[in-house]
């Protein structure tokens, strides 16, 4: 989750060729997340995580530090209303390694990895990230975080965009969030932020497409 401190931080606009090469192969890479998440929905996650206690399949569980959450039986006791996107400012393992310390009270459910879309658990998706900076935002909300740097476009690969797709479209379609830009945020939207992820180079458009698409497939 991206503080407002990072050197151009979210102000270098995207490269346009780097959007045209990668639609080319967005259809596949994205059938490809869809299904390898389907495929290993049963089987146990890298590194010996067992995917007992994940909500999505496929992900590998990196539990966050018990003090950097709060415990709670979503959406029972509070509504999903969310999907909140974020962007690290850390490499993957630095993220997730955040996450584990204690007493740094951040969180995320999810982070993503950018070189090949490997999704990490962090929190269950009933308990409730720490996130957004906000309260009410963190009550109602999925938070989602992405390995790069909004100042970088090269970060935000296409693996990247299609296992985040994948994974948004499920959160949707289990808590009948609409898929719009009204419901899946920006860290820049929630009130009162000074956070500016995910930044001018995360495109917007092609996301909400594959999410659509995931969605109207499943």
């Amino acid at each position: 989750m991206t503080g407002s401190n990072h050197p151009g931080d979210g102000n270098r606009q995207s490269d346009p060729s780097r959007r045209t090469v990668l639609r080319g192969a967005a259809a596949v890479t994205l059938a490809t997340a869809v299904t390898s998440a389907a495929a290993t929905g049963t089987a146990s996650a890298a590194g010996g995580s067992s995917t007992a206690v994940v909500d999505h399949p496929g992900a590998q569980w990196l539990p966050a530090a018990r003090t950097n959450f709060r415990t709670a039986q979503r959406p029972h006791s509070h509504p999903i209303d969310y999907v909140l996107i974020h962007v690290t400012q850390e490499r993957f393992e630095d993220g997730v390694a955040v996450f584990q310390e204690a007493g740094r009270k951040t969180s995320a459910h999810y982070v993503v990895r950018s070189a090949d879309g490997r999704i990490g658990q962090c929190v269950r998706e009933r308990d409730i990230a720490w996130h957004a900076g906000h309260p009410d935002y963190d009550d109602r909300s999925i938070g989602i975080t992405h390995e790069g740097w909004v100042d970088s476009a090269r970060w935000f690969t296409e693996e990247m965009y299609a296992a985040s797709a994948a994974l948004t479209a499920a959160v949707c379609a289990r808590y009948a969030i609409p898929v719009d830009r009204t419901h899946i945020l920006g860290h820049h939207q929630v009130p009162g932020t000074t956070h500016t992820d995910p930044g001018a180079n995360w495109d917007w458009e092609h996301y909400l497409e594959l999410v659509r698409r995931v969605k109207t497939a499943s």
